[in-house]
């Protein structure tokens, strides 16, 4: 600026603080809820007593959909029902595998006793 532009305002009365008000915005960060997307796709893969562990692998991806969304409602309801259905299929798939372990030792067992009979 030229010096003949530099010159500075004055006030004429008395300068008289005024209170300034603030206004402060709360901006949410990133949603950190689990959407069990990687237990659901384990359970897929390996644990899909009668396709419970496909069904959380939905309500995993659906959960996911929401919290990008920003529906953070929508997406803890999906992840809990992803989670249920998570443990369910874990629960069912293990004692499924211990059923059929004790059949194939009764079983076996009988066999053994039966050709030991002749």
């Amino acid at each position: 600026m030229p010096k003949e532009h530099q010159e500075a305002a004055v006030p004429e009365g008395p300068h008289i603080p005024t209170s300034a008000t603030t206004t402060i915005i709360n901006m949410p960060g990133e949603v950190s809820l689990p959407d069990h997307v990687v237990w659901s796709m384990f359970n897929t893969l390996f644990m899909n007593f009668c396709c419970l562990g496909f069904i959380a692998y939905a309500y995993s991806v659906k959960s996911r959909d929401r919290k990008m969304v920003g529906d953070v409602t929508g997406a803890k309801a999906y992840a809990s029902t992803a989670k249920c259905l998570n443990i369910s299929a874990v629960v069912l798939s293990i004692l499924m595998a211990i059923v059929i372990i004790i059949v194939y030792a009764i079983v076996l067992s009988r066999m053994i006793a039966n050709s030991r009979a002749f």
